[in-house]
């Protein structure tokens, strides 16, 4: 008798969280331009650890408690106060390396503290820089999913819902889909996969315009390669852990 597969199901907005059953799932937090990218590749470029926080006057409270580095965006760009930004390119091994990171985006940091507060069971962060970790630490948890698209200020966005259709695209054989949202996520992604920064660009996706209209092509490009920074990005006791042993 074939063993019942757990459930996959795509949240694409944080405002639709409430419609999904957080308690017992493992959250994948989804924010492909820029905050997940660039934390996998803090933890991958060997970051001590990364505490995400909601608000920037957090964010400084807490850098001068632990000595961190303060760093985050609001609407795309550096926030007023904070030291660093939001951009993969900003945390190479040798500035990150034994660092503690201390990070506050637009959606993605609200997002995962919206799971927390509704009790999600495990949290991780995902994007393509880590597609293969994320896709295969949950398809050898035998537990139900929620992939969480951060989307831009509740607004459901096109990055965030591809990723959700490249990982479903790779693990729908392990888990029982019977989500419209992520059959639409997958449809998408099936559309876009030769060239996903060429699709943004065809199809004029809001958050390409907004990077790429503060020159931020390459970082474009970079978020939406997969497997550069491709290291498990685990939320623990407050902290983002890089986590590829799967029994932590």
């Amino acid at each position: 008798m074939n063993q019942q597969k757990p459930t996959l199901y795509t949240c694409l907005s944080p405002a639709l969280l409430n419609l999904y059953e957080v308690t017992n799932s493992i959250v994948v937090i989804i924010d492909v331009l820029r905050a997940t990218s660039t934390i996998a590749t803090a933890l991958y470029n060997g970051a001590k650890n990364i505490i995400p926080v909601d608000s920037v006057a957090e964010c400084i409270r807490l850098g001068k408690q632990i000595e961190g580095i303060t760093a985050g965006e609001r609407d795309g760009q550096i926030a007023e106060g904070l030291s660093y930004g939001n951009s993969p390119f900003e945390y190479p091994k040798e500035f990150i390396n034994g660092k503690t990171l201390v990070l506050t985006t637009t959606n993605g940091t609200k997002l995962l503290h919206m799971a927390l507060a509704n009790g999600a069971e495990t949290i991780i962060t995902g994007s393509f820089p880590n597609l293969s970790a994320v896709c295969n630490y949950i398809s050898a948890q035998n537990k139900n999913v929620i992939l969480g698209c951060a989307a831009w200020k509740n607004r459901v966005n096109i990055e965030d819902t591809l990723f959700a259709g490249a990982v479903i695209n790779r693990v729908k054989e392990h888990f029982n889909i019977n989500c419209d949202s992520s059959k639409i996520a997958e449809t998408l992604y099936e559309d876009a996969k030769g060239n996903l920064y060429e699709f943004l660009k065809v199809k004029q996706a809001s958050h390409y315009l907004r990077l790429s209209g503060f020159g931020l092509e390459k970082d474009l490009r970079y978020c939406l390669t997969e497997d550069v920074a491709n290291v498990l990005s685990l939320y623990k006791e407050g902290n983002l852990i890089a986590a590829n042993n799967f029994g932590l």
